[in-house]
C-alpha cells in the first residue's frame, strides 16, 4: 500500500479479521521496500468491534508485567519465629530481566532471587524502616535499621524509592530449574527494636545454610513474630511483553517453642487493576504440591481471580534445620 509523501493524516482501512479464540492478539506492521527507512509514522489504529467493551488492553502508561503475589494463611493464634520457604525458576523464563521472585515477605522484609540484567543474578534480603518515606536519608535515628552482621561477599547498604531502609544482596549465578531454600527469622524482641536475620541455601553445597545478613529495626512494631507471610512474582523494569513465573514449595512456620506448621493455603492478590493497569496476563495455582505464579508476555489470559484462595498438597515432613549453628 503507498501512502502520499505529505504530511496530511491518512486513514487506511486494513481489512476485516474474525477472533476465533479469546486470548492475546497484535499487529504485526513492516514496509514492503526493504531499502528505505522513510516510512510514515504511526499515529494511531482503530479497532471497530461487534460489541462495546469486546475488546480489553493496557490503557495505563506502565509498561511492566502485573505483579502476582500469594498471602499465606496462618493458622490464627500461631507465633512465628522463623518461616522457611522453597523457590524454583522454570528454564523457559530464565533469560526475563528485572525479575524479582520473593520468597520469604512478611510486614517488616523479604528476601529472594532477583535477575538484574543479562550477566547478573542475586540472592536478597531486606527490612524496612517504620519511618514513612522514600528517601534512606530522611530516616531518624530512633527509626534506624541497624547492620548487625552480614555473611561472605553480601553487599550491604540503604534502600529507598519504595519505603526505605536496610538492604542487602550478594551476587551469585544460581540456575533455573533448580530449588532454592530461604530462611527469615527474629533473632530477638527487646523494647521498641526487633533483630531479624535471612539466610539462603543452595543445591550446589548440598543446601548448607548461607548468612546474608542480620539487622535490627528500631521503633519496631513487632512484638511476638512474624506478621502478613507471602510471597511475589514481581517485574522491576519496562519489559513487561516478557514472561515471568516461579514454582514456591515446601512453606513452613517455626514457633518459639520449636513447634513446625506446615502452610498449604495462600490468597491470590495482584496490581493488575481495571483503571489503573489493564493486564490480564497473570495468574496462580498448583501443580503437585507446588503454588505457582506468572506474569507478563501476554502469553496466558488470567487463571484465577484476586481474593481466590488455593491450597497444595501438604508435604507432613518438615526439614531438618540445626538452629543452634545459625
Amino acid at each position: 500500500m503507498n501512502i502520499p509523501a505529505n504530511n496530511s493524516n491518512h486513514s487506511i482501512v486494513v481489512g476485516k479479521y474474525a477472533i476465533i479464540t479469546p486470548g492475546y492478539h497484535y499487529f504485526k506492521i513492516k514496509g514492503n521496500n526493504s531499502h528505505t527507512t522513510a516510512y510514515p509514522e504511526i499515529e494511531s489504529i482503530q479497532i471497530d468491534a461487534l460489541t462495546p467493551n469486546e475488546i480489553k488492553y493496557n490503557k495505563s502508561s506502565y509498561l511492566a508485567a502485573p505483579s502476582t503475589h500469594l498471602r499465606y494463611q496462618v493458622p490464627g493464634d500461631s507465633v512465628v519465629k522463623w518461616l522457611y520457604t522453597e523457590v524454583m525458576v522454570p528454564k523457559e523464563v530464565e533469560n526475563s530481566i528485572h525479575a524479582y521472585y520473593e520468597t520469604n515477605g512478611f510486614h517488616s522484609g523479604y528476601g529472594g532471587l532477583q535477575i538484574n540484567n543479562e550477566q547478573e543474578r542475586r540472592f536478597i534480603f531486606s527490612i524496612w524502616s517504620l519511618y514513612k518515606t522514600d528517601n534512606p536519608k530522611e530516616i531518624p535515628a530512633q527509626f534506624a535499621v541497624n547492620l548487625k552482621s552480614k555473611g561472605d561477599k553480601v553487599f550491604t547498604g540503604d534502600f529507598g524509592n519504595e519505603g526505605s531502609g536496610g538492604h542487602s544482596h550478594l551476587v551469585y549465578p544460581w540456575k533455573a530449574n533448580q530449588t532454592y531454600h530461604f530462611l527469615s527469622g527474629i533473632k530477638s524482641i527487646a523494647g521498641d527494636s526487633a533483630t531479624y536475620i535471612g539466610y539462603y541455601a543452595m543445591p550446589e553445597d548440598n543446601y548448607t545454610w548461607h548468612l546474608l545478613s542480620q539487622w535490627t529495626q528500631n521503633k519496631t512494631d513487632t512484638k511476638t513474630g512474624f506478621k502478613n507471610l507471602y510471597a511475589f512474582v514481581e517485574n522491576f523494569g519496562n519489559n513487561g511483553d516478557n514472561f515471568f513465573k516461579a514454582y514456591y514449595g515446601n512453606q513452613w512456620i517455626i514457633t518459639p517453642t520449636g513447634n513446625w506448621i506446615e502452610l498449604n493455603q495462600a490468597k491470590f492478590t495482584t496490581t493488575a487493576h481495571p483503571q489503573r493497569h489493564q493486564r490480564f496476563d497473570y495468574g496462580a495455582g498448583v501443580e503437585g504440591n507446588l503454588f505457582y505464579m506468572y506474569s507478563g508476555g501476554f502469553k496466558h489470559l488470567k487463571n484465577i481471580d484476586a481474593g481466590d484462595i488455593i491450597s497444595r498438597k501438604l508435604n507432613g515432613k518438615h526439614p531438618l534445620i540445626d538452629f543452634t549453628k545459625l
